[in-house]
Parts: structure tokens; sequence; C-alpha cells
């Protein structure tokens, strides 16, 4: 399998900047289309705000205690408790078709066969259930300097297993987010080995929002249409999309959104208006 994926990383300095949130997809999409009982994977010290008609529990590979260790940078943090350990990629211990939703935001760059994880997460949806990600644009973090993944690329990861790129992944990671001034090469290898042996976590894969919309429609036509895309939107520097799986459809749920309120308050206003001006005219 080809290992070359996308474009040459840029020279550029840094991250670009990320463009003005418009809207608040996490928390808009999540009072629209989440309810009853679901999972959220791997939130650590940033759970998702659920609305008062969803309730979740919480799966991560390892307890609180081992995620301390593995995340000594978030030592300050309050972590999310963890309810169900499991590798969040397989679920094995969740039966199938059993919750109402699934959120794992910034999980899936990390998953070394992405497509296969949709899957996974689809079958544990009862019909008509929600899943719920976000993922990281590349070009306003610390991915900046890294090619885009192609759709080839997780196509083959999914088709043919994810072995033969993960070493390219671990190489990739040390010269492009850990680099270092004037760095040999052979540190760089070094350094690539030594988190690919300790299985580090780290993005398996970056995208923009095209991209990961790209890998998102393969997925439906490759799943035979068994979902539908609820929702998308960018915010910040991450991508947020709510995918249904095929099934009747729950009543809506959230109230209002403000926008709407706001379109009907000045509907109403302009109506008044209007009968004010013909009251006026009619004296």
């Amino acid at each position: 399998m080809s290992v070359l994926r996308g474009k040459e990383a840029t020279a550029q300095a840094g991250p670009a900047e990320a463009p003005p949130v418009y809207l608040d997809a996490r928390a808009e999409f999540a009072a629209r289309f989440l309810f009853g009982e679901g999972l959220e994977i791997g939130p650590l010290h940033l759970p998702l705000a659920l609305p008062p008609h969803a309730k979740a529990q919480y799966v991560d590979r390892m307890p609180v205690e081992r995620l301390r260790e593995e995340y000594p940078e978030l030592s300050g943090w309050d972590l999310t408790p963890v309810d169900v350990i499991d590798d969040g990629e397989a679920l094995t211990t969740v039966a199938p078709e059993s919750q109402d939703f699934v959120v794992a935001n910034h999980f899936l760059e990390h998953c070394e066969d992405p497509i296969g994880t949709i899957e996974t997460h689809l079958g544990k949806l009862k019909p008509g259930g929600v899943l719920f990600y976000a993922v990281p644009d590349k070009r306003y973090t610390f991915d900046f300097r890294r090619p885009v993944v192609t759709l080839e690329h997780m196509v083959a990861d999914h088709e043919e297993g994810p072995e033969d790129s993960r070493r390219v992944h671990y190489e990739e990671w040390s010269r492009l987010v850990l680099v270092e001034e004037n760095e040999p090469e052979e540190r760089a290898l070094s350094r690539a080995r030594e988190l690919e042996d300790a299985r580090y976590s780290i993005h398996m894969h970056a995208w923009t929002q095209a991209e990961f919309l790209a890998m998102v429609l393969d997925c439906r036509s490759r799943f035979g249409q068994a979902f539908d895309i609820e929702a998308a939107a960018r915010q910040g520097i991450e991508f947020v999309v709510v995918l249904r799986k095929r099934g009747p459809l729950p009543p809506p749920q959230g109230s209002p959104s403000a926008a709407a309120g706001g379109a009907r308050r000045l509907v109403g206003k302009i109506r008044r208006r209007i009968r004010a001006a013909l009251r006026s005219r009619s004296r």
C-alpha cells in the first residue's frame, strides 16, 4: 500500500488563525439532536455539555488514574469519571443497537481505521440514533505542517488494514509535530520508534473539513446509505457533524433557536407597525 499522502507540508511558521465562530455548533447541535441514553468516548477534561433530555455514560481505554499518568499536561484539570473501560474504536462491551447516541469529539483523528470506527459506532446505535463527531481542522492546530490524508489512504487502511501505514504516521508526527530546530533526522526517527513501541495516542490522520466530509460521504455510500447527515458546521479550530442512523425519527428536541425566535419577533414587530399605520390612515 502506498503511504504517500496529499501535498507536501507547508513551510509556514505556525497554524493559521481560526475563523470567527458564527455558530456554537456543539451546543446547538447537542440541544437539537441528542436525546435518551448514550455514550461519550474519551471526554478527558472536556465532556460535551448535554441537554436535559440526554444522559451519557463515559467511555475510555483506562481508568482516570491511568489517564492522569498518560496525560500529565492535564494535571491541573478535573477529568471526567470513566463509566465504561473499553476501546472506543471497538466498543466490544457495548451491545448492538443499544444506544440513542454516541459522542466522540476529537477522537476519530486518533483512530487507525476511522471508516471502520464509524461503522462500529453505527452498529451500536438504535435505529434513528445519532453519531456526534467533532474533529480538528489541521490548518488551525499543531498538525498544520502535516499533509492532509487522502480518501484513498483511509480506504486502504480500512480494506487492507492499518499496519502498513502505522510507522509512517508516527514518523510524520515526530518530524512535523514534535519537530525541534536543527534536529537530526536520526533523532526524529528514533523518537518515532519510541512512540510507536509505547503505542502512544497520536493524531493518526490530519484533515481539513473537506477531506473529512469526503470520508463521511464515502462511508454513507459504503454502508448502503445507512445514515444521513443531519448537520455540519465549522466552529473555530474544529468541524462538527451529526449523522443519524436510518430508522424512525424521534420528535424534535430542544427549544426554538435564538435565530428562529428573533425572526418571529421581527415579523411580529413589522406586522404591528403595519396595523398601526393602517389605523392611522383610517382616522
